[in-house]
């Protein structure tokens, strides 16, 4: 597709400094199909718009949660497919919700064993156990 509106779009690099990751894993990201194909200048470049940054954040903070690939595979599916599979996009974010809830519940388990442990070299440096 190419792109000839004049909306905003952006190069490569600036979509994947936009999104906080590497030109690399963005091509990697369109090369698995996460990402719908990306309109092109008309030098053949490619040219990202805000509704393409705005789904890149999407799969972003997805895999910053540690949704697998195969789940966002399939949440891209899904809404590819369009409205008729909105109850099933819902319970995939459900599950995962689920699962991201059960991770901060051990980060915060976590985080309470480096507190007690950084309170405790506090107090030895302090002289509190002589």
């Amino acid at each position: 597709m190419d792109i000839g509106t004049r909306e905003p779009t952006y190069t490569v690099s600036e979509a994947a400094q936009r999104v906080g990751l590497t030109t690399h894993t963005l091509r990697w990201y369109e090369q698995e199909g996460l990402v719908a194909p990306v309109g092109r200048d008309s030098a053949g470049r490619r040219r990202y718009t805000a509704d393409d940054v705005n789904w890149l954040l999407l799969l972003t903070r997805l895999r910053r949660t540690g949704m697998p690939v195969r789940d966002m595979r399939r949440y891209v599916e899904l809404a590819r497919q369009g409205d008729g599979t909105l109850g099933a996009r819902r319970a995939l974010f459900e599950e995962h919700r689920v699962r991201v809830l059960h991770r901060m519940a051990e980060l915060e388990e976590d985080l309470k064993v480096l507190d007690f442990k950084i309170d405790h070299y506090r107090r030895a440096e302090l002289g509190e156990f002589d």
